[in-house]
């Protein structure tokens, strides 16, 4: 299972990184389905592994629809028609809604970085009536690495890394988001080819 508490930092075992709030793109060596073009938001990375969530696949379902089979309605159509993502491989049937920290739901951890996620049935129903968040991200499933796990597929070239930007997360339009990110990274998406060395 994801490790969602803090990282715990110990004197006599450091961690070789901490990408904790960063971003990761992946390189295109990376062709498994989940993670092919991607761009992932790391909420959190210690010694239990890493979890964070795909910021930028489409499932191809509006949120309207996650709502309906929830019997929550909306009157609103441009929350009805929002995209909700593929968040990532595990436990891919659970949605997540990733917002800035302030609003509190029964189910809200807030991460270091400025972002919280919320689980609970009550962070939809706000959404539907147009309460806040008023930015947010809605996902089903997330990605996780076991100890160790994101650290050799980075050595690997298979990913390549830097601090996030929340603006990115929600400001940015989905199909201009790995790009965003990519700038932030100080590469061209485009010319980036799989004999990459380590950023």
């Amino acid at each position: 299972r994801a490790h969602l508490g803090v990282p715990e930092r110990r004197a006599d075992r450091q961690l070789l990184m901490d990408l904790t709030h960063h971003f990761l793109l992946a390189m295109p060596l990376l062709e498994e389905e989940h993670f092919r073009r991607s761009l992932v938001y790391v909420l959190d990375h210690g010694e239990q592994g890493a979890f964070g969530v795909v910021v930028n696949h489409a499932l191809g379902m509006p949120l309207g629809e996650v709502l309906a089979q929830l019997d929550i309605e909306t009157e609103d159509l441009g929350i009805a028609a929002t995209e909700v993502l593929r968040g990532g491989p595990v436990d891919p049937g659970h949605g997540l809604v990733l917002h800035p920290p302030g609003t509190r739901f029964e189910s809200t951890r807030d991460f270091d970085g400025g972002v919280s996620l919320s689980s609970s049935r009550d962070v939809l129903e706000a959404l539907a009536a147009g309460h806040e968040p008023h930015r947010y991200l809605v996902l089903l499933g997330h990605a996780g690495w076991g100890p160790g796990q994101l650290e050799l597929e980075i050595a690997d070239n298979a990913w390549l890394s830097c601090a996030a930007d929340t603006p990115v997360l929600f400001e940015t339009p989905l199909p201009e988001r790995r790009d965003a990110a990519g700038r932030l990274m100080g590469v061209d998406l485009d010319q980036v080819s799989a004999q990459t060395g380590h950023a």
